[in-house]
């Protein structure tokens, strides 16, 4: 009898098998010999159904894109962990990442979290600025699991991964999403540094129950620029565009050219100075890296 083929996703890596979830279903497979590409967490492909539980991965489908830190595939979504109290929140790391997420077509979510916390000077400045920026943006504790009904709908359908600094609390998030089913492991944060260990050591996909899927993705939280031209670099502030059309110059990049609309806004506080600050050190990083080309 001729083995039944199947779609699903793929969702982990272990021990050289591959763990395939279809419908609802969890396949453990094998990779059929004769392909050569990786599978990675997230890659979409064909089975053939073995048993009850036990499969073999016939072809890869075309990914929609592929993200190198950390090697996951068709990913949507990420979400950006910032914590509410301690570690106290990077603003120039926000914005990197929410460069980041532009550039490679992803929809950015950020997540100020343990709001259960007295509030760090840095997380007002988060609260006060993005959401009414026209960021997306939603406050949870998973200590007391608010926003965690929020944050499942918003995952609905998706292929998220989180991002964010160590000790900022994904973990916490992942297991309260989960009802605490998965207990990944999570570290409390050094007193001395302020800042927690990262505690996921591979890349692993999760469904929830409501649809989409959640991944933890480790070393996340250093970023390289991303190899674009200085006159990119302001399409990935979304802040920027409203004002950027009534610039006297067509490339203006909003640095030292006169009659610079952008700048302006930054003047009148409807774009924040610290915002603009961290731009501004992008574009000097941007233009190094022009320099190495």
């Amino acid at each position: 009898m001729k083995n039944s083929q199947a779609e699903g996703v793929v969702l982990k890596k272990y021990s050289g098998f591959y763990y395939v979830k279809q419908e609802e279903k969890i396949y453990e497979c094998k990779l059929r010999g004769k392909l050569k590409d990786p599978v990675l967490s997230g890659d979409k492909v064909i089975i053939s159904v073995l048993s009850d539980d036990k499969g073999v991965i016939e072809k890869i489908l075309p990914r929609k894109n592929e993200l190198l830190r950390p090697r996951i595939a068709n990913v949507s979504m990420v979400l950006i962990v910032m914590c509410n109290d301690k570690p106290a929140p990077s603003l120039s790391l926000l914005d990197r990442l929410l460069v980041l997420a532009y550039y490679n077509h992803l929809v950015p979510y950020i997540i100020l979290n343990k709001i259960d916390m007295a509030p760090d000077p840095k997380a007002m400045l988060i609260k006060d600025y993005y959401p009414h920026a026209g960021f997306n943006f939603l406050e949870t504790s998973a200590l007391q699991g608010k926003g965690i009904k929020e944050l499942r709908e918003i995952i609905k359908g998706e292929i998220a991964v989180f991002a964010g600094p160590s000790g900022a609390g994904k973990s916490s998030l992942l297991n309260a999403l989960t009802d605490g089913s998965l207990k990944v492991k999570t570290q409390e944060v050094s007193t001395k540094i302020g800042r927690g260990k990262h505690t996921t050591r591979h890349v692993e996909l999760y469904p929830l129950e409501e649809g989409g899927f959640i991944a933890d993705t480790p070393g996340f939280s250093v970023l390289d620029m991303p190899a674009i031209s200085r006159n990119e670099l302001a399409k990935y502030f979304p802040d920027f565009s409203d004002f950027a059309p009534g610039c006297r110059f067509n490339n203006c990049l909003h640095w030292k050219e006169k009659e610079c609309a952008v700048i302006e806004a930054v003047k009148q506080g409807t774009i924040a100075e610290f915002r603009y600050y961290n731009y501004l050190d992008m574009l000097q990083e941007v233009i190094e890296n022009e320099r190495c080309y």
